[in-house]
């Protein structure tokens, strides 16, 4: 029986606004649209690998009002354990999205009842935490949880999955307890504290940053540019994106962890695992809404069967599911 992944994380109610461009400071516009989605980190990779087949559950926490109830139902309804997603007095998180034509967005979280998903509660949740065959979190919950939740992994040998979003400066004990660490350009100058240049140069010298302080494997999302893998001597492997038309890049990064840990956990390599994770997020990125955009796994094999062949050797994959 295949160990499930569990995400430990934020559950939002994002609140989206279209517009033409994204507003400068101090500029009011005229949006063209407004919509409300099932959102947060923690709950987009949870429904990423919930719709990609995976057994799969949810450590978080909702709010007693209106929107937990509706993002506990979209969970649910998604094929997600919400065992152990807690009901906490007071206000759910919440997401405030604009999103330009061009599916650029900027986003202001207000954490709500994940900012107290504390150490206790995943004490609570040992059983299924323990059972975890992969670990996966980000930063939209306490960064003590974060902590204790990679003390935890690293004393059970389980594989964790940290996605450093939003982005800020960890500590080097943090660090080095994480398998896989997966920022995107602006988290990883933020970590690096070096600028990027597009280049391989700049993109393998803060890779190597990261492995120098311990992380043990790092996958970089370049967005447009593909993803870099450094596994610690290993030579890096630079994976190409696929070319779509992006209406809206809320949640590719979500899109992205998910496949890459469900490739991992069927058996396929990194590679194999980051080009099956570009695709998830490719096909995520062309629709709107952040838990609506992300596709099944029938979808991602129709899409790599379609832009690199079926009988592309990365698609051992399949016979992994």
């Amino acid at each position: 029986m295949q160990k499930p992944i569990v995400v430990v994380g934020s559950i939002n109610l994002d609140l989206v606004v279209g517009a033409d461009h994204i507003p400068q400071v101090g500029e009011t516009i005229i949006g063209n649209s407004y919509n409300t989605f099932y959102g947060g980190k923690g709950a987009n990779q949870a429904v990423a690998v919930a719709k990609l087949g995976y057994p799969l559950a949810m450590v978080g926490n909702v709010g007693n009002d209106a929107f937990g109830t509706q993002l506990r139902s979209g969970l649910e309804d998604a094929g997600v354990d919400t065992t152990y997603v807690n009901t906490m007095e007071g206000a759910s998180g919440v997401a405030l999205i604009t999103t330009g034509r061009r599916g650029e967005n900027n986003i202001v979280v207000v954490p709500g009842a994940n900012g107290h998903l504390t150490p206790k509660q995943l004490e609570k949740a040992a059983t299924i935490l323990e059972y975890a065959g992969f670990l996966l979190t980000q930063l939209e919950i306490p960064l003590e949880t974060v902590e204790y939740l990679a003390h935890f992994a690293e004393r059970h040998n389980i594989p964790l999955m940290l996605d450093p979003a939003p982005a800020r400066e960890l500590p080097g004990n943090l660090l080095r307890k994480v398998s896989w660490i997966t920022p995107n350009e602006a988290e990883t100058e933020e970590l690096s504290k070096t600028k990027l240049d597009s280049n391989d140069k700049s993109y393998f010298a803060a890779a190597e940053s990261l492995l120098d302080r311990g992380v043990k494997n790092v996958l970089l999302k370049l967005g447009s540019h593909g993803c870099l893998i450094a596994q610690g001597s290993l030579a890096k492997e630079r994976i190409p994106a696929f070319s779509v038309n992006a209406v809206d890049t809320t949640g590719a990064g979500d899109a992205f962890n998910a496949g890459l840990a469900v490739g991992l956990m069927r058996g396929s390599t990194v590679a194999q695992s980051a080009v099956f994770a570009s695709a998830v997020a490719a096909i995520s990125v062309t629709r709107h809404g952040a838990q609506p955009s992300m596709p099944t796994w029938a979808e991602v094999k129709a899409f790599l069967d379609e832009r690199l062949g079926p009988e592309a050797s990365f698609l051992a994959i399949e016979s992994k599911a």
